[in-house]
């Protein structure tokens, strides 16, 4: 199931495909996205159940780092390949509606 590819959703796979192997927590991506949180994990939910990222709670007593464990995300092997394909297919949209000669079409 392919998740439907708003900007807020391109925003979070073009963050997580700078470094696919990278496990990030939701307020690095909040920051890396410029979204807040009521926008971003529920992309992050939707992603997870398209199969497209996995996520796990840190293992860390947080007493002692002084902050609530994280919970971090990263792409899976065909969230990889299926993120890459949709921010291709974006920017070649885009590439076409701005060519010289060219009008916009709607979406």
């Amino acid at each position: 199931m392919t998740p439907r590819m708003t900007t807020s959703v391109l925003k979070v796979v073009a963050a997580l495909l700078a470094d696919p192997a990278a496990e990030r927590y939701g307020l690095r991506l909040m920051q890396d996205t410029g979204l807040p949180s009521g926008t971003l994990y529920p992309i992050l939910v939707r992603l997870e159940r398209a199969g497209w990222v996995e996520s796990r709670w840190e293992e860390a007593d947080p007493a002692a780092e002084g902050r609530p464990n994280r919970r971090y995300y990263r792409l899976t092997a065909d969230g990889v390949t299926q993120a890459r394909h949709e921010v291709a297919a974006m920017q070649l949209q885009m590439s076409r509606a701005t060519a010289p000669g060219t009008r916009p079409r709607p979406a």
